[in-house]
């Protein structure tokens, strides 16, 4: 069973509140589309989660643990974030997907990331192929495979599919569908898409917060 626990988080800057007090609790299986106007505060939450950016106040907990008490890369294989546009590095294709095998030590399977590759309708042969070839929808599948590939306990996903054609949305979210209803994580996505937002077992509603008065 995954927990996921957030506690009285706030987030500030300068004079302005952009996450006020939020409280939630969410388990193994549980989708939750975060929902709001822009400025909300959406990819804010998502990077307090995944570890990339620091709560004003409140803490963040994953089974019961502080996040800040695990070891940031023991962290960050468990909870895993996916941008709008992938943030991909070295010369191919296997760079990125070599790399979830080796923060955990181990030695890559080509056989498995040949099946991701197909499973995101891409060539076995695309391993080798340079990130400078790839269209940006390709480019968008392989980051998401590269965060599928160790299916995390919390995947965050923040306008994963904005952008893209339809056929690519679907690729992708078959294959997250497909991901959770096996391994039962927890996941959390900010989207602006209806079929997506239907997806949700529960919605999150962030307003935006007013600046303070000046004293």
């Amino acid at each position: 069973m995954v927990k996921l626990d957030g506690e009285k988080i706030g987030y500030q800057v300068e004079n302005r509140h952009i996450l006020n007090d939020m409280t939630f609790s969410y388990t193994s299986g549980d989708w939750i589309t975060i929902i709001g106007p822009s400025g909300s505060g959406k990819s804010t939450l998502l990077k307090i989660i995944a570890g990339l950016t620091v709560a004003t106040t409140g803490q963040i907990k994953l089974d019961n643990v502080m996040a800040t008490d695990y070891p940031i890369s023991d962290y960050r294989q468990q909870v895993s974030y996916a941008t709008q546009s992938a943030q991909l590095f070295g010369n191919t294709v296997r760079d990125n997907l070599n790399l979830p095998y080796q923060v955990r030590q181990l030695v890559p399977d080509e056989l498995v990331q040949k099946q991701g590759l197909s499973s995101m309708a891409l060539p076995e042969n695309y391993l080798d192929q340079e990130i400078s070839q790839l269209s940006g929808g390709e480019r968008q599948r392989v980051g998401v495979l590269r965060n599928l590939l160790f299916p995390p306990k919390v995947l965050l996903l923040d306008e994963i599919s904005t952008g893209l054609d339809a056929e690519t949305k679907a690729i992708i979210w078959q294959k997250i569908d497909r991901v959770h209803a096996q391994n039962h994580g927890i996941v959390l996505s900010v989207t602006h898409d209806e079929s997506e937002i239907l997806k949700a077992t529960h919605k999150l509603e962030l307003a935006t917060m007013k600046e303070e008065a000046d004293s």
